[in-house]
């Protein structure tokens, strides 16, 4: 029996060594990450490769009787296991049972083995000094935003901020490589959205991309869309907005224009609040060339609640700016960014600068309702030349407000001092008027009062050139 107990044991002893050193030679999930991480770690000593020296020498010096002791402490009562497994007085196991098999959670679990694998303490130890052995190295994203997308070390310091979830620069790089922009382009795209990076390219890129030439434009117009709008080209409900907009504004031209002067693409918006308001544009007999101009010139009034779209409406009504007039788009944009008290007092202004009664400023305003815009300085400055200078009566002037738009210094005056000193030397041979002269192109202007008189008056186109940089040539100054 003795003898047979003993033979038992050692196969037992000999089962559970190799078993041990089989573990050993094929070591865990964890562990192999972490003989991975460690061959990427920097060269310098980190504060764990201490403890993690310390224990393979311990290790080393573990000896077979340990792991025997340790195989039979699950089936010995824990103050029982002293030494060998027969010195408590147990009984041997059957002949025929089958040998117990260690594995690496039953020795790290035990709390009398001497025998701990080097990973679970090294976790331990790494856990109680604060030091994380599965951290990556991470993304440096300031540094990629500066070297792959062209951005400044300021604009990458702010935008690294929001890609800081990032570990690897795979996703930027597959972004870069799909979406086809030039450097300078995406340096602009990504300093204003730079989760554009962060974009998945089969999920959603390629998507819009595809939908986006699907509706004729070509992959320059579809850059420029991603530069304009980077924060609304990561979604997919942009490709039924383009749809949209370019049925509206009748061009990809005037669509990129609105979107560089920051119109909002976004189809969310699109049923909710801006098809509400076209519609209602279009009630208040707007057509959609109408509705794109002003839309062009004031991009968020589609934008707006209809009720504050409403209240402009009435107010440019208030103008006298006709139901279905070509001007209410005008008035429209004149009135966006004011209110009826704001206008009133503007109205009065220009009834004491311009010397207008109040039926002369119902005949100016609904035919040009964007010199409530103007400021005070320059109606005061277009009403000493055109009333105290040019002599022109306050009546001529509301029924033609349009010359109001002119530069003062680029046109009104130059082509003034052209006209007076022809009359002045008897070159006109009938009177002119002075606004249908100023209303002319520069070419026809040309064509009609300089070139004529190219032998009479030889320094004429000169003097003219003068005037209109802001200068007062001799000729011109009459007494």
């Amino acid at each position: 029996m003795v003898r047979c107990a003993a033979s038992w044991d050692k196969r037992w002893m000999v089962s559970g060594l190799v078993a041990a050193e089989e573990e050993r030679k094929e070591p865990a999930a964890g562990e192999r990450w972490l003989l991975f991480a460690s061959s990427l770690a920097p060269a310098q000593p980190s504060p764990a490769q201490p403890i993690l020296a310390h224990y393979q020498r311990h290790d080393a010096r573990v000896q077979p009787q340990t792991l025997t002791t340790l195989s039979v402490s699950r089936h010995q009562p824990r103050r029982a296991v002293t030494g060998h497994p027969l010195a408590a007085g147990a009984s041997p196991p059957p002949r025929h049972a089958s040998a117990p098999k260690l594995h690496l959670t039953q020795l790290l679990s035990s709390p009398y083995t001497s025998h701990v694998s080097p990973l679970h303490r090294l976790l331990s130890a790494a856990a109680a000094s604060g030091i994380s052995p599965a951290a990556s190295p991470g993304f440096a994203a300031e540094e990629y935003l500066v070297s792959a997308c062209g951005l400044t070390a300021a604009q990458a310091l702010k935008a690294s901020a929001k890609l800081s979830h990032l570990k690897s620069p795979a996703k930027p790089d597959a972004v870069l490589a799909g979406i086809g922009l030039s450097a300078a382009d995406v340096a602009t795209a990504v300093a204003k959205d730079p989760l554009l990076l962060c974009a998945g390219v089969e999920r959603t890129l390629a998507p819009v991309v595809d939908g986006l030439t699907g509706l004729g434009l070509s992959r320059s117009e579809v850059a420029r869309i991603a530069v304009f709008v980077p924060g609304k080209f990561r979604c997919r409900s942009i490709v039924s907005a383009v749809q949209y907009y370019l049925t509206l504004f009748g061009s990809m031209d005037n669509l990129l224009r609105l979107l560089k002067r920051g119109f909002w693409l976004h189809g969310s918006d699109l049923e909710r609040v801006v098809k509400p308001n076209v519609a209602f544009l279009r009630e208040c007999g707007l057509h959609d060339c109408d509705i794109a101009k002003l839309c062009i010139r004031e991009p968020r009034v589609l934008r707006i609640k209809q009720q504050r779209l409403q209240a402009m409406v009435a107010c440019a009504k208030a103008l006298c700016v006709p139901h279905g007039s070509g001007m209410l788009g005008k008035a429209l944009q004149a009135v966006a960014s004011t209110d009826e008290e704001k206008i009133a007092t503007k109205v009065d202004y220009l009834k004491k600068t311009l010397r207008w009664s109040d039926s002369e400023v119902g005949i100016a305003l609904p035919n040009n309702p964007m010199v409530l815009t103007y400021s005070k300085e320059r109606l005061q400055r277009l009403s000493e030349f055109l009333i105290s200078e040019a002599g022109l009566e306050p009546g001529y002037i509301a029924h033609r407000p349009a010359m109001l738009n002119y530069s003062l210094d680029g046109r009104l005056r130059p082509r003034y001092y052209v006209m007076k000193y022809l009359k002045e030397n008897r070159l006109l041979h009938r009177d002119r008027d002075y606004y249908s002269a100023v209303a002319l192109t520069p070419k026809v202007f040309m064509d009609k009062f300089i070139c004529p008189h190219k032998e009479a008056a030889p320094h004429l186109a000169e003097d003219y050139a003068a005037a209109c940089r802001g200068e007062v040539p001799a000729r011109f100054r009459f007494t």
